[in-house]
C-alpha cells in the first residue's frame, strides 16, 4: 500500500463476473474459456446426449438449454471475426454429430460421420453464430433505448481519444453490427434500430 491507496497486481488477464478480460482486450481467450466450459458441460451430460432412448429433438433441447447457455454467456459483448465464428461452428458441429450419430450408406452399409450440410438439414434450430447475432441485436436495441444518461450507453458509443495502432485495425463490436445489418436494415445504424426508427 502506498500513499493510503491500495496497490493492484499487474496481470495479463483476469476473471470478472465469470468473463475473461485481457490486457489486449482480446476476445479469443474468453471464447476459448467458454468452449472449455461447454465441453465440460457436455461430458457431464454425455450419457443423455448419446443415449438411444431419448428422441433427438429432446437432445437438442438439452444441448441448447445447458451447453449452449454456458458457451454463450456474455456473448452480447463479443467482437467476432470470421475465424472465431468458424471455431464456434466447428465446436457446435462436434456436439451435433454426437447427438445425431453417424449415417449408414444404403448401398455399402458402411457408417460415416455427417457432413456440415447434413447437420444443418437435421438441426432446425438457429446455429450458434445466428444465436449470437440475435442476442447482440437484442442487447444493442436495449442499450440504444437507455439514452445518453446511462454509462453503458456512453461506453458503447464513445470515441476514445488517441490514435489506433499501426497495422490492420482490430475488429470492433460496432464492426460486427454494421456487417450484420447488411441485407436486414440497409443504411440504418444499430442505434436507429434500437430506438425504433428502423422498424419495418
Amino acid at each position: 500500500m502506498a500513499n493510503g491507496l491500495d496497490s493492484f497486481e499487474w496481470v495479463e488477464e483476469f476473471k470478472y463476473l465469470g468473463i475473461t478480460l485481457t490486457n489486449q482486450n482480446s476476445i479469443q481467450e474468453e471464447i476459448k474459456s467458454r468452449l472449455k466450459s461447454g465441453n465440460a458441460c457436455y461430458h457431464s451430460g454425455r450419457n443423455l446426449l448419446t443415449s438411444s432412448l431419448l428422441p433427438k429433438n429432446l437432445k437438442i433441447k438439452i444441448y441448447r438449454t445447458t451447453i449452449l447457455s454456458v458457451v454463450l454467456y456474455g456473448c452480447e459483448t463479443w467482437s467476432l471475426t470470421l475465424r472465431e465464428e468458424h471455431r464456434l461452428r466447428m465446436s457446435e458441429n462436434r456436439v451435433l454429430r454426437r447427438i445425431f450419430g453417424p449415417k449408414s450408406d444404403e448401398v455399402t452399409r458402411e457408417w460415416s460421420k455427417l457432413h456440415n450440410e447434413e447437420l444443418n438439414d437435421l438441426n432446425y434450430s438457429p446455429n450458434i453464430v445466428q444465436v449470437i447475432k440475435s442476442r447482440k441485436m437484442r442487447w444493442a436495441g436495449h442499450v440504444a433505448c437507455m439514452g445518453e444518461r446511462r454509462d453503458i450507453y456512453r461506453v458503447l458509443v464513445g470515441k476514445p481519444e488517441g490514435t489506433r495502432p499501426l497495422g490492420r485495425p482490430r475488429h470492433r463490436w460496432e464492426d460486427n453490427m454494421k456487417m450484420w445489418d447488411v441485407g436486414i436494415w440497409t443504411g440504418l445504424s444499430w442505434l436507429r434500430i434500437g430506438t425504433g426508427e428502423g422498424h419495418l
